[in-house]
């Protein structure tokens, strides 16, 4: 479980990471938001700053409580039946394998997953609607917890790593790695955001990231055939 374990966190984080381009199309609306809230006489650099670091720190904190929550429910219903666990595994690797297509554009019937947590989604993105504009940190901080629950198929693949992962703590500590994964791209704001945007939506880093997340996807996957 150790050496999963590791393995888990690295992938986590490096899903979270080259997977940028498509938590900027779940996500870019709401970053540019608060990067634009602000009146222009209040748009210091250090205000905006404070926003995008409360939105993130909200946003990671519920990854890593949906982590917890679901590493816990795992350790409850498969115990210690290996076998169980295995399979677990299994679905995290394929779910990767399938975010890996979806990132190069090979094929995007992942975006169908996403569709399980529209229902949820239904009552919370009016909550998130009603702090709009965002005039402080608390709203940001507040947002970012009701934006970490948007349905995501990157964030599902990662929540079936944390299913396997054995306990509470350990899903929660996966999901952390995936949250911190996420941050340059969603840190980044103005010019320097549509220089990132444009570059990762070039076809040859959409190539480039998917075949690493299928790397990562075989790494994954190597202890559970030793």
């Amino acid at each position: 479980m150790t050496e999963l374990l590791s393995a888990g966190l690295i992938t986590a984080f490096m899903a979270g990471l080259l997977g940028g381009g498509h938590c900027i199309g779940m996500c870019g609306g709401i970053v540019s938001a608060l990067s634009f809230a602000l009146p222009p006489s209040r748009r210091h650099p250090l205000r905006i700053a404070a926003l995008m670091l409360t939105y993130n720190l909200g946003r990671i904190t519920s990854y890593t409580l949906a982590g917890m929550l679901i590493g816990g429910l795992g350790q409850l219903l498969i115990g210690e039946i290996k076998a169980i666990t295995q399979l677990l595994s299994w679905l995290a690797v394929v779910m990767l394998v399938l975010m890996a297509f979806y990132v190069g554009q090979w094929w995007t019937g992942l975006t169908r997953v996403e569709a399980l947590g529209k229902y949820l989604w239904r009552y919370l993105e009016p909550l998130g609607r009603k702090l709009m504009p965002v005039q402080n940190p608390g709203q940001a901080l507040l947002i970012g917890l009701i934006w970490g629950w948007l349905p995501c198929g990157l964030v599902y693949s990662m929540l079936l790593l944390a299913l396997s992962s054995g306990s509470s703590f350990n899903g929660g500590l996966l999901m952390l790695a995936f949250g911190l994964g996420t941050l340059p791209t969603l840190l980044a704001t103005g010019a320097a955001a549509r220089q990132l945007t444009s570059l990762l939506r070039q076809p040859v880093w959409r190539q480039i990231s998917a075949f690493l997340l299928l790397g990562f996807a075989g790494w994954l996957a190597w202890p559970l055939i030793n």
